[in-house]
């Protein structure tokens, strides 16, 4: 029978609906095998070559880098060191485009961060915690989005394994909206809700994909996409960059791990990334935030129900979720 389930954090709704799930583009089909661009057309295989030089950080260094992290060559915001003026335009709010968009390349042209080892998925985090750092020492900058696209149906244009990290000049409002919820729920009980979401399902255990001393892998209770999962580490850590090697690792792992599934038992859909953290300045001011990772395959497609009401529709339970993609068959 279908459901109506509130998030918890932004007391947002979603249709849990499973009985749609034998609709004709049924989930977790087969998929075609992926197809790999060639190597010799690649922008990130000669980053001098292609005009992505010189970069910001690289690991071990700039000649024989494993990772790199260079400006992105085509920025959807620029930053000149001035920040961003408002602006108006009759009723309307503006703010001039200001901004800093980078990525992080690592050099297997075909290894996304499920595939490569951990010692180098490390390599990445550290770089990215290191710039996340920098980033907030500017005074024009708020807030920070690392994201990953694998494939082009979730909006990869270059095959080659990157990161992206958009940094901006405000707070998006989804996640202002998460902030409003998470620093109610915190006022009201004087807990972090995400911790109290976490000591429910290591009791249950019915949603935990996998799991190790630091972090976990979870299908969310409100899962608004088709097995979406989530990785938390365990401790209640506000800010990515701030995240001790020890706990870093261990989320690092887990993200490899949901990749990792996600591509064994789904049928190696495209799919996205991202990081949630707390924002750039004033950490004192959210220590209720508790960041995370969001894994999303690409599945299922928002119909006109979905855009026209922000109220999404997942045809696959988190249980049965959680249970087919750590590789439990006859669910």
């Amino acid at each position: 029978m279908s459901e109506l389930r509130q998030d918890l954090v932004s007391g947002d709704w979603i249709i849990m609906a499973p009985e749609r799930a034998g609709r004709p583009h049924n989930i977790g089909g087969k998929k075609t095998k992926r197809a790999a661009s060639p190597k010799s057309s690649c922008p990130f295989e000669n980053l001098q070559k292609s005009g992505n030089w010189p970069p910001i950080s690289s690991y071990p260094n700039d000649k024989n880098w494993d990772v790199v992290l260079v400006r992105n060559k085509y920025p959807a915001l620029i930053h000149d060191h001035i920040c961003a003026a408002d602006l108006h335009e009759g009723p309307y709010n503006l703010k001039s485009g200001v901004g800093v968009h980078d990525m992080v390349i690592t050099r297997d042209h075909h290894k996304n961060f499920g595939e490569i080892s951990l010692d180098r998925a490390m390599e990445v985090f550290q770089i990215l915690q290191r710039r996340y750092r920098d980033l907030s020492r500017d005074k024009c900058l708020l807030y920070t989005s690392t994201f990953f696209n694998w494939g082009p149906s979730a909006g990869a244009s270059v095959y080659h394994p990157h990161y992206q990290v958009l940094t901006l000049p405000i707070l998006p409002s989804d996640f202002k909206h998460s902030l409003i919820g998470l620093e109610s729920y915190y006022k009201k009980y004087r807990k972090c809700v995400h911790c109290v979401m976490l000591r429910e399902e290591m009791k249950k255990k019915k949603r935990i994909v996998d799991q190790n001393k630091s972090a976990l892998l979870l299908a969310p209770f409100v899962s608004r996409a088709a097995y979406e999962i989530r990785v938390f580490p365990k401790k209640h850590l506000s800010h990515f960059e701030h995240t001790p090697l020890k706990d870093l690792r261990d989320v690092a792992a887990m993200l490899q791990s949901g990749i990792r599934r996600v591509k064994k038992f789904l049928g190696d859909p495209d799919f996205n990334f991202f990081i949630h953290t707390a924002p750039l300045k004033h950490g004192q001011r959210y220590e209720y935030y508790h960041w995370h990772i969001e894994i999303i395959p690409k599945i299922s497609i928002l119909g006109g129900f979905e855009l026209s009401t922000g109220v999404d529709i997942n045809v696959v339970d988190p249980e049965k979720a959680a249970a087919i993609v750590r590789g439990k068959k006859n669910v």
